[in-house]
């Protein structure tokens, strides 16, 4: 089978498409025929050497394929071959065929297509369990969601919106970038650029907000755009930190904490599928219930041969692309 294959971390990515032997499934693991595999900015991180965890290398990188199953390894949750599943597999996407743990693999809604199937992987999970479980969300509170275009952005935009936020503010970096959130449901756009941002969007989320400050921020971004959603925290205001796709990690002066009783928390999507594996499935039965009635719908994305991978990491990387990018092995 074709699969790429890195062999040394760092940038520009590095790496060939080769032939390898094709996987077998270990005991509660199952082997997918890809035919959809996003490309995702985490992806841009791991291969570059600066995720939380260095794959053993050589190594295909990938996360969240979607497929069919040709053969499983023992029990594996009532997955069988032939199945259309979506899996959450933490590397082997970007590959003809993918190994992946039974338990994290999900059976996909009749007339969900693959490629929609991998829209949701890793970014409506991560937005699901921010909005959820590490904000508690309540109908009637208003969420600021930063890096509001990107993946995981839009996912919150429409997951906050269904689970009864009375405001949702979409956080960007261009007027441009504001057309997809609001499609989604975004009430008001706070924009991300400019010189003096630790004040304006304080001053922002107030004018679209009826003067008040948001209950939760759902923030990928970090740098700057963080110290500035902290202060525009209502009091008992929750954020959760969800990446530093803008570069820097950010620093929180904790006296914030204190003067308006607020919670900083994290999220880390990968710990979930190890420990909490019932909250995952709940996540997803919800998602798909959602999908299915119609009241969320699958990102646009755009599908490339699995030659052009490096071309789709820069432009993830380079934040040139139109939408989300499926690799089709």
């Amino acid at each position: 089978m074709r699969a790429v294959r890195v062999h040394e971390l760092g940038t520009p990515f590095k790496g060939e498409i080769a032939e390898t032997p094709e996987p077998q499934p270990g005991p509660g693991e199952v082997v997918i025929q890809v035919r959809a595999a996003p490309v995702n900015y985490v992806d841009t991180i791991a291969i570059s050497g600066g995720y939380q965890f260095s794959p053993d290398l050589p190594y295909t990188p990938g996360k969240g394929p979607a497929g069919i199953v040709t053969n499983v390894g023992g029990d594996v949750g009532g997955i069988k071959a032939g199945d259309r599943v979506l899996a959450l597999a933490e590397l082997g996407g970007y590959a003809e065929m993918a190994v992946a743990v039974g338990e994290n693999c999900y059976k996909l809604p009749e007339g969900m297509s693959f490629a929609d199937a991998a829209t949701f992987g890793v970014a409506f999970d991560t937005a699901w369990i921010s909005l959820r479980e590490r904000a508690r969300i309540k109908p009637g509170e208003t969420v600021l969601v930063l890096g509001a275009s990107g993946a995981v952005g839009s996912a919150a935009v429409q997951l906050a919106k269904i689970m009864g936020a009375a405001r949702v503010l979409a956080g960007v970096s261009s007027a441009e970038k504001f057309e997809a959130p609001q499609d989604a449901g975004a009430d008001a756009m706070i924009d991300l650029s400019g010189d003096n941002i630790l004040d304006s969007i304080r001053e922002q989320v107030f004018a679209a907000n009826g003067g008040d400050g948001v209950d939760i921020v759902i923030d990928p971004l970090g740098g700057d755009v963080f110290a500035g959603a902290v202060r525009a925290l209502a009091w008992q205001g929750r954020l959760v930190v969800v990446g530093f796709a803008a570069g820097r990690i950010a620093e929180l002066k904790t006296n914030y904490l204190l003067l308006k009783n607020i919670e900083v928390s994290g999220i880390q999507i990968s710990d979930y599928r190890k420990k909490q594996p019932d909250l995952l499935r709940q996540c997803y039965r919800e998602i798909f219930e959602y999908y299915v009635a119609g009241d969320i719908k699958a990102p646009a994305s755009t599908t490339m041969p699995l030659e052009d991978w490096k071309k789709a990491l820069e432009m993830i990387a380079g934040r040139k692309a139109p939408n989300r990018l499926i690799l089709t092995p």
